[in-house]
C-alpha cells in the first residue's frame, strides 16, 4: 500500500470542465492534470509546439516509471465552442451535476475519460505501487482544432528521446448508445478533394463564343460518384464520397461564368490509400477532359489494429465491469489514433458520445464511475494483478 492522493474522477472531471479550453487555449487544464499527477510519481513534460499560420499548442507528456513496457492513454484537453452560453440548461463550463448526470463542454468528448483514467492509475498506485513498467499521458491541446501542433509532435518528441509506447488506449466516446458498447480497433480516412474546372466566359445568348466550364464540372461529379468505391470488408464499412459544395459565384443569369468549383470528401477504408484514391480521381476528371485544377486534404490515412492481445485485454475488462462484450468497429471520423498507430497498437475507449459538442453535454456520473473501474482493470490486465508484467503486456504481436 502506497499514501498517495488519488484523485476523485467526478471532481476532476468538474476541474477539467471549469477550464474553458476551446481550441487553440488552455485555460489552465494542463496545469489540473499536472497537479494531480505529480503526487502519484508521474514526471511530467509540459511541450508547446507552434507553426508558421498556426498558434502554438500546449502538450503534456507524463510518465510514471522509466522501464517497458509502457502503457499510454492519450487524450485531449481542447473542446469545441459551445455555442449560444443561453441555450445551454447549465454554464457550459461550470461542471454542474444535476439528476445524475455531470454537464459541461467537452465531458463527452473527452475530459470524463482523462479523469477516469488519471483516477484508474491513481487507485492503481494507492494500491500495489508502481507496476513493473511504466504508465503514461500524452494530453493533446490540438485535437478539435488543425490537429498540427499536437499528438503528431509529440510522438515525434517521444521517438527523439528513445521513448517507446508498447500499447496504447484513446479514451474517445466510443460508445453510441451505452458504456461498454464498442471499442474503436481502427478508422477510415479521410481525403478532401478540391475542383476547379475552367472555360471562358460569355453572353448565354452567343454560347458558341463562349466555353462553359459548368457541363464538364457537373460529368466529372457524376463519374465521381457512379459507382460504388467498394463493398466494405470484414473490419471496415463501404467507402464513401460525399459532395460538400458546389459553387459558381455567379450573380447573372445572363453570363456564362469563366469556372466552376466543388468540394468533396471520401471517407475510405483499408482497401484503398489516399495516393490511390488520387490517382483514380485525376483518372475520373481526364476521362470529361478540358481544363481543372485539383488539390486534396489528406486528414489521416484508414488503419486497423487486428484483433488481438490488446483488444481481447480491454473487451474483457470492459465485459467484467459492465457485464457487456463490446463491439469492436472502425465507425466514425477521425481522431488523433491516426497518429499512434504508426508507433503501437491502439485501440479506443471512452464514455458515451451521444451529446459530443452538443448544446448540454454530458455523462452520466455512474458511467463515469464505470469507467474508471475499467482502466483499473485494463491497468491490472496489463501489468498483473500483482505488478509482475503480464504476458499482454507487449501486446505488439
Amino acid at each position: 500500500m502506497t499514501s498517495v492522493q488519488v484523485a476523485d474522477p467526478v471532481e476532476l472531471t468538474q476541474a477539467l470542465v471549469r477550464c474553458p479550453s476551446v481550441t487553440p487555449a488552455d485555460a489552465g487544464a494542463l496545469d489540473v492534470l499536472v497537479q494531480a499527477l505529480e503526487p502519484l510519481g508521474f514526471v511530467c513534460h509540459r511541450l508547446t509546439f507552434e507553426a508558421e499560420g498556426t498558434p502554438p499548442i500546449d502538450n503534456l507528456y507524463a510518465r510514471l516509471g522509466t522501464s517497458g513496457p509502457n502503457l499510454c492513454f492519450a487524450g485531449h484537453t481542447d473542446v469545441v465552442p459551445p455555442g449560444d452560453p443561453s441555450a445551454w440548461a447549465a454554464d457550459p463550463f461550470g461542471g454542474k451535476i444535476a439528476d445524475g448526470k455531470l454537464y459541461g463542454r467537452g465531458t463527452s468528448d473527452m475530459k470524463a475519460a482523462i479523469a477516469a483514467f488519471v483516477a484508474a492509475a491513481g487507485r492503481r498506485v494507492a494500491a500495489k505501487g508502481a507496476p513493473a513498467g511504466s504508465i503514461s499521458l500524452l494530453i493533446t491541446g490540438d485535437e478539435e482544432g488543425p490537429a498540427v501542433n499536437g499528438t503528431a509532435k509529440v510522438l515525434d518528441w517521444l521517438a527523439k528521446k528513445g521513448e517507446v509506447l508498447d500499447a496504447c488506449i484513446v479514451g474517445e466516446p466510443t460508445n453510441p448508445n451505452y458504456l461498454g458498447e464498442m471499442i474503436k480497433v481502427g478508422r477510415r480516412g479521410s481525403i478532401t478533394g478540391y475542383l476547379t474546372v475552367h472555360g471562358t466566359q460569355g453572353h448565354v445568348a452567343y454560347p458558341h463564343l463562349a466555353d462553359n466550364p459548368l457541363p464538364r464540372l457537373v460529368r466529372m461529379l457524376a463519374a465521381l460518384t457512379a459507382e460504388p468505391l467498394d463493398r466494405g470488408n470484414e473490419h471496415f464499412q463501404p467507402s464513401t464520397l460525399a459532395i460538400t459544395t458546389i459553387d459558381v459565384g455567379n450573380p447573372a443569369d445572363n453570363v456564362i461564368p469563366a469556372k466552376g468549383s466543388a468540394s468533396f470528401n471520401i471517407r475510405f477504408n483499408d482497401e484503398h490509400t489516399s495516393d490511390t484514391l488520387k490517382d483514380w480521381i485525376r483518372r475520373t476528371c481526364d476521362g470529361v477532359g478540358g481544363p481543372y485544377d485539383l488539390s486534396f486534404r489528406v486528414s489521416g490515412e484508414s488503419f486497423l489494429t487486428l484483433p488481438g492481445r490488446l483488444s481481447d485485454l480491454v473487451a474483457s475488462a470492459i465485459q467484467r465491469v459492465t457485464g457487456h462484450r463490446p463491439e469492436l468497429s472502425t465507425t466514425g471520423g477521425t481522431s488523433d489514433a491516426r497518429f499512434i498507430k504508426n508507433h503501437c497498437p491502439v485501440v479506443e475507449f471512452g464514455i458515451v458520445g451521444q451529446t459530443m459538442h452538443k448544446v448540454d453535454e454530458h455523462v452520466a456520473v455512474a458511467d463515469l464511475e464505470k469507467l474508471t473501474d475499467v482502466y483499473e482493470a485494463v491497468i491490472d490486465g496489463f501489468f498483473g494483478r500483482d505488478g509482475a508484467p503480464h504476458e499482454n503486456a507487449s501486446p505488439r504481436a
